[in-house]
């Protein structure tokens, strides 16, 4: 994250870090070619040679849990094959048991000594749930439902008879990288941004899906502002008793009714009064400016106070009559939205009207 989150580092320093984590952000350590075969042929119960027609051994891409290889199915097909590290599911158990560890994590988010043994299993949920590839496909399935018919976002086909617990194969898709898009003309950044836009907000108020993992590797760039969307392993889905609240509160910042946004925020953050409510509404106020003030630039200056600002709050919500009450369950990866996707947009640095993308999505839509 600290690779592309504008406000984590210090600006005097961010091209460094960028130059130096760029690579381990698009690509981390590989496999060998004879222990992701086996995995393959063990997942599938076949021999490679006849599971595809063509198997690259050369990952195109590779992250923490799995690397990705381009092959072809029978039928001519290009399709890219996510295979999990040997070993990984176990790295990342032992990892999950470390609770100084996780708090470390969380501490990012939220202020340590505080997270409940309820974020602490949200946290565990997410990551063990990244690990099941039968999951993620269900999951990118689902996406694609929601998303049917919008010419601007693409989410690749999923072929089940190629899948498995740690074997997932869906089409391939070619396009730019985030960098790539950044040089594009106004028009075409400002399709990016809607399209975007409209994925994560649709996704959550619409489809009850949220994908919780905005980074740009995600991201497929194509021409006439398409983007085909990646990586569907880390999803939490949206409590129907939370979708009202959410629907409600956004409508209230297309409306600019802080009133109604405040009481919104309030509910759905379960605060009871003083200064941490005082805080969590402020905030709150501000993650969306970019309804309330639609349309609007989201700028790289914007992602740095708002990051500023949630250290603020960690800082202050120990003070006597404060009244912090922990996150509620749910909440906790909502926050790599205004960090990661919002750094995502500013990249693209283009003016949108976002209240508009979400009024042509909402019409129609109840808050209950």
């Amino acid at each position: 994250m600290a690779s592309y989150v504008d406000g984590v580092v210090p600006e005097g320093q961010r091209e460094a870090y960028e130059a130096a984590l760029r690579k381990l952000r698009e690509q981390a350590p590989t496999s060998s070619s004879a222990e992701i075969r086996a995995v393959v042929e063990q997942e599938l119960g076949a021999p490679i040679a006849e599971l595809f027609r063509d198997w690259e051994d050369e990952p195109v891409a590779s992250a923490s849990i799995g690397q990705v290889h381009r092959a072809r199915l029978g039928d001519g097909r290009v399709v890219a094959v996510k295979v999990q590290h040997p070993g990984i599911a176990n790295a990342v158990e032992s990892d999950l048991q470390n609770v100084g560890m996780l708090e470390s994590v969380i501490g990012t988010f939220v202020p340590k000594g505080v997270n409940s043994r309820g974020v602490l299993e949200e946290v565990k949920a997410r990551f063990r749930e990244e690990l099941d590839y039968r999951l993620e496909a269900e999951r990118q399935v689902r996406f694609a439902e929601i998303f049917r018919g919008d010419s601007q976002i693409r989410i690749p086909a999923v072929f089940p008879e190629r899948s498995s617990l740690r074997v997932l194969t869906t089409e391939f898709v070619n396009g730019g990288r985030l960098d790539d898009a950044a040089l594009q003309p106004q028009a075409e950044r400002r399709a990016y941004a809607e399209a975007l836009w409209r994925f994560v907000f649709m996704g959550n108020l619409v489809g009850g899906m949220f994908n919780a993992d905005p980074h740009p590797g995600n991201y497929v760039f194509q021409p006439e502002g398409r983007i085909a969307f990646l990586d569907f392993g880390c999803v939490q889905p949206i409590s129907a008793l939370r979708m009202g609240p959410a629907r409600a509160l956004h409508r209230a910042a297309m409306e600019r009714n802080d009133v109604a946004f405040a009481a919104q925020v309030r509910l759905i953050m379960e605060t009871r009064g003083g200064l941490y409510e005082e805080l969590a509404i402020a905030y709150s106020r501000r993650c969306f400016e970019p309804l309330f003030a639609s349309p609007y630039r989201v700028s790289r200056e914007y992602v740095r106070a708002l990051v500023v600002e949630i250290g603020e709050m960690k800082r202050a919500v120990f003070k006597k009559g404060g009244n912090f009450v922990p996150l509620p369950q749910g909440m906790l990866f909502m926050n790599r939205l205004q960090f990661g996707f919002y750094s995502v947009l500013a990249k693209l640095d283009v003016e949108v009207d976002y209240a508009a993308v979400e009024r042509a999505f909402m019409a129609g839509v109840q808050n209950a």
